[in-house]
């Protein structure tokens, strides 16, 4: 292994993360509604989607990691812009999610044979499985906020569960968009390494979508 090989592609794992969390705030706008129905199953597919592209590019752990804590920190600034307490519902509930989906993948990843997450029908199965796994730990969120996972009005079960065929059945398109979308990434990485000034747009190319991602999401909340 070279040495640029070993080295993180922190830049990509930063953009992602900024789209991540964007994302997270614009469907999040967009599907208000249903906010009380399906909208955490479908952002749990749109969270394994940046998770397994991710941990597609680096091969390490720390992919997920890194574009987690991003995201994580695009929820902390949405506690400023809605003037909401960190272990609110609208913050630290979402945030817990967002740990519990990447420690599902993380956790399942390496026990699928790789023979299997190199075939779509593997990674598939990588991102139902994690999205099962998910979903199940989600209800734990009362231990670590004190404000227990919504329920399905008028019942015990929280939304997490009833509508789990619905994040499963979404994060097992979206994982195998997320290896497609890791190699489309790296092939541009590769372009990039060979135009010139490759080492200034390395970075302002992440920084810009940073950027963009963060001013884009104080439009949203300021709407």
């Amino acid at each position: 292994m070279t040495p640029e090989s070993r080295r993180l592609p922190f830049g990509t794992l930063v953009a992602l993360g900024s789209v991540w969390g964007l994302a997270e705030a614009g469907l999040g706008l967009g599907l208000e509604t249903c906010a009380r129905f399906i909208s955490g199953s479908i952002m749990t597919g749109v969270a394994l989607f940046f998770i397994s592209a991710a941990w597609a590019r680096t091969k390490r752990f720390a992919g997920p990691a890194i574009v987690t804590a991003i995201a994580l920190a695009f929820k902390l600034l949405d506690a400023v812009w809605l003037g909401q307490a960190v272990k609110s519902g609208a913050i630290g509930n979402p945030m817990f999610a967002f740990v519990t989906e990447a420690a599902a993948f993380v956790i399942i990843a390496p026990l699928i044979a790789e023979a299997w997450r190199g075939r779509a029908v593997g990674r598939a199965a990588l991102g139902g499985l994690s999205a099962l796994a998910a979903v199940n730990l989600f209800p734990l969120v009362r231990f670590a906020t004190g404000i227990p996972a919504c329920a399905v009005p008028g019942t015990t079960m929280p939304l997490s569960l009833a509508y789990a065929p619905i994040a499963i059945a979404v994060s097992a398109l979206t994982v195998p968009l997320g290896f497609l979308a890791a190699a489309r990434i790296e092939a541009f990485e590769g372009r990039l390494a060979a135009a010139p000034n490759a080492g200034t747009l390395r970075w302002l190319a992440p920084a810009a979508a940073a950027i963009l991602c963060l001013a884009a999401q104080g439009l949203i909340r300021a709407l």
